[in-house]
Order: C-alpha cells, then structure tokens, then sequence
C-alpha cells in the first residue's frame, strides 16, 4: 500500500514517471493581453495574476524606484473602488492579495474562491487603466516607500553591501540600480512621474494574465473578454532593448565596514548567462551547479570542505539567480568561523573551487543532487499558487511555454560535462565582485 512506502521509494516513483502534465491553455485578446489558465480542480480556489513586463530596469535615468513606487499606488483606488479598499474588498471576500517588483516585472496577485474570480477580475481590469492619484496619495506613499528603504537596506549591512556589490556588478546595464530605488532619487518622485509611467506601460498590450486553480479556458476566456477586452492598449510599448555589459576585465572589490555587523562574511558574486528562450542547457547546467557547490548544508561540495573538513566556515552556500532577461549573477556565500579571518576563509573558498574545476564533482553526489533538484520541481508543481509564479514569471522574460513545460527535461539531461563546462566559464574572478562584509577594527587593532 502506498502508505507503506518510504520517502526514498516514493521519490524513486516520482522521478520514473514524467512530470505531471498541468492544462496549460492561452490565447490573446484582440488588445493584446496574454492570458495563460492551469488548470488545477482538486480545490475550489483559484488564483489571479496580472504581469506587467516592466520593471526597475525599465525606468527612466533619474527616476530609480519608480516601478515599485507604483506597484504601491496601485492600491490607491480608482472610481469604482475607494482609496485603499482593494485589499480589503478580497479580504472581505475570504481571499488575499499582494504584489511584488523585480527588474524584469511588475506582478499584482489575488487568492480566492473560484465562485469570485469574476469580481477580482473586474477590479483588476479597472486598476489597469483607471487609477485615480491625488498630490497626497502620492506624498503618503512615497514617505512609505523611504521608510521602507530606511527598514530594509539603511539599517542592514548586508543589504547595503548586496546593493554596493551589484552596482559594481553591473556597470553598463540598468540592473545596477536597486528596484526600490536611490534615495535621493525617490525624494523626488512625483505624481507627474508616476502617472506618466503608469499610462505607458499598464496596458494589456505590455502584460500577461495568468489564472490557474478550479477554472476552465472557456470561463476565462468569457470572464478576460468582458472585464480586460474593452481596455485600450498602450502605444508607447517598445522592444525592451537596454544597455549592455562590456567585457569584464578584472575582479571587483568591496569592503564595507560597519559597526552593526555581528558575523563578517565573503560574499562573492560572477556574471552568469540568463535563462535563454530556446537554449536553456547552461541555465540548466547552473542551475544544478549552485545546488553542487552549496545547495544542502551537509552534503555539498562547500559545506563539506569548509564546514566539516576544514572548518574553516559556519556556513556556505551557493546560488544562481538566471531568470532575467539579460545576465544574471551566481552567487557564494561564505561566513568564517570564529578567529578565521576573511582573508584566510576566501583562500580556503578558493582553493576548494579551484580543486572542484581540476577534479570535477562526484559522481555519487552528482546523481543525487540532480535528484533532488528534479523533485523540487515536481514537488512545486503540486501548489497552484506556485504554478501560477512560474508561468507568470518565465513568459514575462521572454521564454515561451515551450520552455517553461521543457524545464524539468532541461534539468534532468544535464550532465557532469554540462556542468563542468558552465563552471569554467563562470567562476572566473575576473568576472567576480568580491564583497567583504565586517566590523571597523578596534582601537588599537590593524584590519585584516
């Protein structure tokens, strides 16, 4: 009987079968407007998200922030809905909402009864192209907006380094700037600016609707029509053509010292290629990298050696952050033991990548790790507001369903020569910023 089965065996099932095949439907509106339904009837819920392709990276020069500036006044009503009765009205309705800003995307969300999609629907598609902004709507939020710098990056070293790093990363292209913005730049963001904005790129000619849950195509299809078809598209949308790297000629470094940093850290990041519509082979082989070198705490390449072996470190970890739509980052994470300095603890990181390049992973660890990382994507799948994420996400970077649906085959067909080769092209300092993160000495003391 299946309850008689062990962890171990139920993954073996899941991964002898092929990922489970969500309906997946889309179709275009006459305005433009993407619609994508899953499918999903085991409970009467539905999501609804709405992806505008716009993000911090679209900004104008000078107006840093302003994307997640109007994912803020977005809330702030329209005239059918009062000023900041948006949440509310799902809230009253059992459901939730909330929204998010990347610095490809703009994306606004609500969980409810599938029986009051109709409704969510309805304010959706009137935010959409009829918010109402008054000078204090605009004063408020943008006092919210700077507090929430001040909570976020101001009073957190990290943060702060993570921003100084990624400036340094990128020194050509908008994804050097932080999504919520410069200060001094959001200081000055007015209601001009935001409407401007707003009316340019929030139409449904520049935005993808995703719904998935106890729905069929044919009621969304009804429900898209009535609620977002009469909307106007924008003609101010564009190919969404930005400014590029040029070649990166030597490593980067950051110091920052401050006085509220209780554990020091390396924080080390290389430009990595993206997630590319139609070839998704090295993403693929990253992807499986990052989840080698420092995906588990115990068993991965850095943890291993450095936590266990050496016992140099108290953490390490490794990531891949690739689902862009130009370059992405991958990312090492390494905090010393106590009495280890940094410099000691980057030399002891180095010496284990550059072991791991001349000697390759092993193939026992490999095997698992590709294991795991296909199961993660199965096990994903069994949440609808998950699925909703990932189509919303990858079609709003430019890759198609094809690549979406191929995701889990593009990971299991990776191989030890795959990955190798990505991390030769990778892990290349001189394509790094290196960031350090520590205290200012002591009286008396010398820095490290």
């Amino acid at each position: 009987m299946p309850g008689n089965l062990g962890p171990s065996t139920l993954l073996a099932l899941a991964l002898a079968l092929p990922a489970a095949a969500e309906p997946v439907t889309s179709f275009t509106l006459e305005n433009g407007l993407d619609v994508v339904v899953i499918e999903d009837h085991r409970a009467a819920v539905v999501v609804q998200m709405i992806w505008y392709r716009v993000g911090s990276a679209d900004e104008p020069p000078g107006n840093s922030g302003i994307a997640h500036f109007l994912e803020h006044l977005m809330f702030k009503g329209t005239e059918k809905v009062a000023p900041n009765a948006f949440s509310g009205i799902v809230e009253a309705q059992g459901g939730d909402d909330n929204a998010f800003t990347s610095w490809d995307y703009t994306a606004y969300f609500q969980r409810i009864a599938a029986d009051r999609l109709d409704l969510v629907m309805e304010m959706e598609a009137d935010r959409m192209r009829n918010l109402r902004l008054t000078e204090e709507d605009v004063t408020t939020e943008r006092q919210v907006i700077l507090e929430e710098r001040s909570q976020r990056t101001d009073s957190d070293p990290g943060a702060l380094l993570m921003e100084q790093m990624r400036a340094a990363q990128y020194m050509n292209h908008p994804y050097s700037i932080p999504i919520i913005g410069w200060r001094h730049e959001m200081e000055e963001l007015s209601r001009e600016d935001a409407l401007e904005y707003y009316e340019r790129f929030y139409a449904p000619n520049n935005a993808t609707l995703v719904i998935a849950g106890d729905v069929t195509p044919e009621e969304v299809r009804a429900l898209a029509e009535k609620h977002y078809g009469p909307l106007e598209p924008s003609d101010g949308i564009a190919p969404r053509e930005r400014p590029q790297e040029p070649p990166q000629l030597a490593e980067r470094r950051i110091t920052l010292e401050d006085q509220r940093v209780s554990e020091p850290y390396i924080f080390r990041t290389y430009l990595a290629p993206e997630r590319d519509p139609g070839d998704q082979k090295t993403a693929a082989a990253l992807t499986v990298l990052a989840e080698l070198l420092g995906g588990n705490g115990q068993t991965s390449v850095l943890p291993r050696a450095l936590q266990f072996d050496s016992q140099t470190a108290v953490y390490s970890s490794a990531f891949y952050d690739g689902n862009s739509i130009d370059d992405g980052t991958f990312g090492l994470i390494v905090v010393p033991s106590p009495n280890v300095s940094l410099e000691d603890a980057e030399a002891e990181l180095d010496r284990v990548l550059t072991e791991f390049l001349a000697t390759g992973p092993d193939p026992a660890a490999l095997e698992r790790i590709r294991t795991q990382v296909r199961a993660g994507e199965i096990y994903a799948r069994d949440n609808v507001e998950s699925l909703a994420r990932r189509y919303g996400a990858g079609l709003s970077v430019g890759l198609s369903l094809e690549d979406i649906d191929g995701w889990d085959e593009a990971l299991s067909a990776v191989t030890e020569a795959d990955i190798m080769a990505a991390a030769r092209e990778v892990l290349d300092r001189r394509n790094a910023v290196t960031g350090w993160l520590t205290r200012p000495p002591a009286e008396g003391e010398t820095t490290e």
